[in-house]
């Protein structure tokens, strides 16, 4: 593993930098060029701009690991406010929601987090718009998607997420491969005997899934930010004969907002993942270990506004 991205997972849950990176005087300005605030009303405004300028839009309520169901009540009505403003707004059209399943129980008992994801599904169904399953570390891998069976139940259109550099992924692309699956690199810190450790074969697995997902009946959506990929995916799109209408690219909120609005602008649909909420200093570290060099475009942050 890159030695800068150990160290910035290493950051990631380590008390006292938390507390240096959320009290530093100038973090909160920084923070707010990648999460959308900490208030759903924050979001709901994030939200109606990118629509505005011609982007999609997918929202994580920033939390995760919850060892109290208390917390993941909280996680389920932050959700189920946000769904109502999105519907109440016209926005649910071009904006679903992206749930962490560990956010809403599953670290408690599944069938907890089976049911919290339930209710966000049904209300989302009410509103008009759809759920993605965000996947987080190999360990909740089977649980999730067991959940994702259940939930396809009644909510066939319930989104999953499949990580390239885990060795299993082309098989649950091929098993996935009729829904809709946002296909992404992977931000946890994994080991050799289940992940592929070095980039270039990251990079192959993510080209070997794409092909997977573009071959099948589904809806896939590209995650990245690396121009390469975008490009790969766009020819195997033509390959597999997908019109741009058929498949997306994803890009996170506040990371190459010029290379978003081109992509838009080229015809593709392109979907913004907006995170907002307290619980922000998790998500941010695992951003900057995702691809070391935004930590470049963080620090200059902090010493620059524009």
């Amino acid at each position: 593993m890159n030695p800068l991205r150990s160290l910035i997972l290493a950051a990631a849950g380590n008390d006292a930098v938390r507390r240096a990176v959320a009290t530093a005087p100038l973090s909160r300005g920084v923070v707010r060029r990648f999460v959308a605030g900490e208030t759903v009303a924050s979001a709901v405004d994030v939200t109606g701009d990118l629509v505005e300028h011609g982007l999609r839009v997918t929202l994580d309520y920033l939390g995760e690991d919850t060892t109290d169901r208390e917390v993941a009540e909280r996680t389920v009505q932050a959700y189920l406010s946000l769904l109502d403003q999105l519907h109440d707004t016209g926005l649910a059209v071009d904006a679903e929601v992206s749930v962490k399943l560990s956010a809403v129980g599953q670290a408690l008992d599944e069938r907890l987090a089976l049911d919290n994801a339930s209710r966000i599904c049904a209300a989302a169904e009410q509103g008009g718009t759809t759920v993605t399953l965000d996947m987080e570390d190999h360990t909740t891998t089977d649980s999730t998607l067991r959940v994702l069976t259940e939930l396809h139940r009644s909510w066939p259109s319930t989104g999953a997420v499949l990580q390239a550099y885990l060795r299993r992924t082309s098989d649950d692309c091929k098993a996935l491969s009729g829904s809709r699956v946002r296909l992404c690199k992977g931000a946890y810190a994994e080991p050799a005997s289940v992940a592929f450790t070095d980039p270039h074969e990251v990079d192959l697995n993510y080209v070997r899934c794409a092909n997977i997902l573009l071959a099948g009946s589904g809806y896939p959506m590209f995650a990245t930010h690396d121009p390469r990929l975008v490009e790969i995916v766009a020819e195997r799109a033509r390959w597999h004969d997908k019109s741009p209408e058929h498949f997306e690219y994803q890009l996170l909120y506040g990371i190459r907002p010029t290379e978003q609005a081109l992509l838009a602008a080229e015809g593709h649909v392109v979907r913004v993942y907006v995170p907002f909420g307290e619980q922000w200093y998790g998500y941010l570290m695992r951003r900057l270990a995702e691809r070391p060099a935004n930590v470049a475009f963080f620090l200059r942050s902090l010493v620059s506004r524009s």
